[in-house]
């Protein structure tokens, strides 16, 4: 299980990182194109429109990191002057909160995303489903879902306040 979990955080820091690099080299050939040669500013108005898929994707890629590496906003100061017994049902209620969350916002968007591709609408420069634009959102919150229930079964998990 661990090497499954290992894989899958490799993978999303590999597409995080990928996303960011391409989303950076092609707003630079955008900008130089513009900027050097005018006329052929047309020929590459599909960037920008790659660029906003990209950018959906890593932003809800990255939730789940974001959780795990204690990058998102965390009470800690107040759990640490907490009695220890009543710390860990505080950390239990905000990890099963926010696995229900995560879980209740990604049947939804899955449901919108669906609707959307059923829909046929395609992005005006990429010709491509608009469907792959709204899957970023139900794919990152079962991954931010999955980090949730995770911490369920830690011993200190990403808040860092032991029991």
């Amino acid at each position: 299980m661990r090497t499954v979990l290992e894989l899958l955080r490799r993978l999303e820091g590999a597409a995080v990182a990928a996303l960011m690099i391409v989303m950076s080299v092609l707003y630079a050939v955008n900008v130089g194109v513009r900027e050097l040669a005018s006329s052929y500013a047309v020929k590459f108005a599909w960037i920008e429109e790659a660029c906003l898929y990209a950018l959906a994707w890593l932003v809800f890629l990255g939730l789940g990191l974001a959780l795990e590496q204690r990058r998102q906003i965390a009470m800690t100061s107040l759990l640490e002057r907490l009695a220890r017994g009543v710390r860990r049902p505080i950390k239990l209620a905000i990890d099963l909160t926010g696995l229900a969350f995560s879980l209740y916002i990604a049947k939804l968007s899955l449901d919108i995303t669906l609707l959307v591709a059923r829909s046929g609408q395609a992005s005006p420069t990429l010709d491509i489903s608009t469907g792959w634009l709204y899957a970023a959102m139900p794919v990152g919150f079962v991954l931010l879902g999955l980090r949730y229930a995770l911490e369920l079964f830690s011993a200190d998990g990403r808040l860092g306040v032991k029991s």
